[in-house]
């Protein structure tokens, strides 16, 4: 396992300098961390009984195969984990069917508890049907679904004092237990802003002087998971309007982007009427801790790496475990699906199908981790200053990414 493990990493090193990708210097990144990410989570879904020829033609695939359907692949590889994911939160978190009948068809806290929108604006405590119905789910405390996922899954998430020798580390994530190459260890929670609305997002033009937490796709999509903090211990309607996080956030800025990003449109937008489409979400996810991982200190190797995910709202069982919602509305924004693995069926073509999508973004480990602190390579622009504490970890692509 090991020697094929090592072969399949050299693999890794190569192709990500493959002279065949695009001129571009930011699509250029962008399909070497595709190519990249189709290798881990491939290898992953594989599982332990992988073989030498599965992994030769993972990497005769990722020599050849079109960048779209490597990036199909990564988004159902992606997804096929979370899937399990959350079956595995449903079976920690929700009663059993026999309890469901002897309680009957009616929760028990069909109430949604009141946001401080709600409050501000002054809405009818009597008045809950704007809202879903929040399901009964069993009085754990997050901590217990923490420990409980560990069981099942292998791993879980703990927030706590980072062990990077520097003054602004601040708060770090750690995995507890042990996680393979190509495990999705976090998800990036919070409210999602399209270039549309960044005018929206809080603090607006100057969004990064008292928010450490945010983050841009490839795509555009910023992140902001500031008011997500470190969850709750409950299953809420949550539309994102929040207390700001308890305590200092670390001074590590997880804000990828240039000062163009922000040019784009000239002033912030006041008096708006516009909010973000609130959804019942299980606050008590102890994977959604992706946005308290540090930037590497000098001389260390990442061992995680960011993934655009894009879930596929009619997988309604799943959306509680989803801990984003979009700003406003995102209409239009549509996922070519696929329903199979498509190197063992190629066939699985002509069954995409169109559905509205939650844009997020998860952390993909790019090695065995095991009890050990989470590190991304933040790939801050290098066309304008940096804090003291970045230590580029691959200078070359931190100028390809805001190229």
């Amino acid at each position: 396992m090991a020697v094929l493990f090592k072969k399949f990493q050299e693999a890794v090193k190569v192709l990500a300098k493959s002279s065949t990708f695009a001129k571009d210097p930011r699509h250029l990144q962008f399909e070497a961390d595709i190519n990249r990410l189709f290798l881990y989570t491939s290898y992953n879904r594989l599982g332990k009984d992988i073989e030498e020829p599965d992994v030769e033609e993972i990497i005769d695939m990722a020599t050849k195969a079109p960048l779209d359907d490597q990036q199909k692949q990564v988004q159902e590889n992606t997804h096929a984990q979370i899937k399990n994911l959350s079956l595995l939160m449903d079976e920690i978190l929700l009663p059993d069917k026999k309890s469901e009948e002897q309680l009957g068809s009616t929760p028990l806290n069909s109430a949604p508890r009141r946001t401080g929108l709600s409050f501000a604006v002054g809405h009818a405590t009597s008045s809950p049907s704007n809202h879903p119905v929040i399901p009964e789910t069993k009085p754990l405390k997050l901590a217990d679904v923490r420990q409980a996922l560990k069981d099942h899954l292998g791993y879980s998430l703990a927030v706590r004092p980072s062990e990077i020798p520097h003054k602004d580390a601040g708060q770090g994530l750690f995995l507890e237990g042990e996680a393979d190459v190509g495990s999705v260890i976090a998800i990036y929670p919070g409210v999602t802003y399209s270039p549309a609305y960044y005018r929206y997002i809080p603090g607006y033009p100057k969004v990064n002087a008292h928010n450490s937490y945010l983050i841009t796709r490839y795509d555009g999509t910023v992140i902001n998971a500031q008011p997500w903090d470190r969850g709750d211990d409950v299953r809420e309607y949550w539309d994102g309007v929040k207390t700001y996080p308890q305590g200092t956030p670390s001074e590590q800025i997880v804000l990828e982007s240039s000062d163009r990003l922000w040019k784009m449109l000239s002033k912030p937008i006041e008096n708006t009427k516009k909010a973000t489409n609130g959804e019942i979400l299980e606050r008590r996810n102890p994977l959604a801790f992706a946005h308290f991982a540090n930037h590497p200190p000098q001389g260390t190797v990442p061992n995680v790496m960011v993934c655009q995910y894009d879930f596929p709202l009619d997988e309604k069982d799943m959306r509680p475990y989803i801990p984003n919602i979009s700003f406003a509305s995102e209409e239009g924004v549509k996922l070519r699906r696929f329903g199979s693995f498509w190197f063992k069926s190629r066939s699985s073509v002509n069954n995409a199908s169109d559905c509205p999508i939650q844009k997020s973004l998860i952390l993909v480990a790019t090695r065995a981790i095991r009890d050990e602190e989470i590190l991304l390579n933040y790939r801050l622009s290098n066309s304008k200053r940096r804090p003291s504490w970045y230590s580029p970890v691959d200078e070359e692509e931190d100028r390809r990414r805001w190229g």
